[in-house]
């Protein structure tokens, strides 16, 4: 299905992944110019693309980026048991061979590619840039979920026991959790917008789920110092969901010559679509303000990629 809305050009299309699953895409397209760049959204834990990051493609894509999005297994439109994450190397791997399939495609592949990860897709974005390092140019992480936070953390003597029933009943939505709309997201109305989003996974997370979403922070936390690619990382100050201090200290560890942090004072979770409106201006003129400065000095990548082969 394809549609255009004023200069931007909406696509959605099914693809196949390595197991078989069928996983639903989608790519909104600037009409009247050639893209200043490639950006690849990857959305939240029990989120999806096409609705609840379309507002965050479109101000994007007016800006003249080309918008790709992925719903992962389990999730939205994709095939998979409702809120589940079975293991969360399968998800990377179907993002990856996604997003790589498209920047590698003749009309793309001069084009700069960048990351755009939202809480839980803000650690899909960094595992996609471990899985390949060299490959992306750049990363924005709005409130990445590197940690989640105390106050989410269930007691350790919980976490043992879950970890063990993983074996036996990984699916069962047995999790203890608090209503993450209700602490993620401070307007009403889009509490209410997810709420009604059919494609929103509201259930108690699965015991599977948790314990990969867990392992991954945990993996992640010993892992910033290895970070090497340009990025700017956005975190609330009043975010009760992950852990500010730990973008913090992605930050201060990363071995990037090219890092960025903004702290939002007040601001929730929800950056880019649950802040009033006055907020999310402020979030995006950061965004496109980074966006634009890097786009401006070229692609490098390119550029070295170019020189190695002359030098092979």
């Amino acid at each position: 299905m394809a549609k255009d809305s004023g200069n931007i050009r909406y696509d959605e299309e099914f693809i196949l992944n390595s197991r078989g699953l069928k996983l639903f895409t989608c790519k909104w397209i600037p009409v009247n110019q050639y893209p200043k760049a490639l950006i690849f959204i990857c959305h939240g834990y029990a989120m999806e693309c096409s609705i609840t990051m379309n507002s965050t493609a479109h101000r994007l894509a007016k800006e003249g980026y080309a918008i790709y999005g992925i719903d992962y297994e389990g999730h939205g439109k994709s095939a998979g048991l409702d809120g589940y994450v079975e293991n969360m190397d399968n998800v990377i791997d179907d993002c990856s061979a996604h997003f790589t399939g498209i920047c590698e495609k003749e009309e793309n592949r001069k084009k700069m590619r960048y990351l755009l990860g939202e809480s839980m897709g803000g650690a899909v974005a960094l595992l996609l840039h471990f899985k390949k390092p060299e490959f992306w140019d750049g990363a924005i992480f709005a409130a990445p979920m590197c940690k989640i936070a105390d106050d989410m953390r269930p007691h350790p003597m919980v976490i043992n026991v879950l970890t063990k029933l993983t074996t036996y009943i990984p699916t069962w939505r047995v999790l203890p959790s608090k209503d993450i709309i209700d602490l993620a997201f401070k307007v009403p109305e889009v509490r209410q917008e997810i709420r009604s989003n059919p494609y929103c996974y509201k259930g108690r997370p699965r015991i599977k789920t948790g314990y990969e979403l867990f392992k991954t922070t945990m993996e992640l936390e010993q892992k910033l110092e290895g970070v090497s690619l340009p990025f700017l990382v956005l975190h609330g100050e009043d975010d009760k969901v992950t852990d500010k201090k730990v973008s913090q200290q992605l930050h201060r560890v990363a071995s990037s010559k090219d890092k960025t942090i903004k702290l939002y004072p007040g601001m929730w979770h929800g950056l880019l679509y649950g802040e009033p409106l006055e907020n999310i201006e402020i979030v995006f003129k950061d965004i496109i303000g980074w966006l634009e400065e890097r786009v401006a000095l070229g692609n490098t990548r390119l550029e070295r990629e170019l020189k190695q082969r002359n030098d092979k």
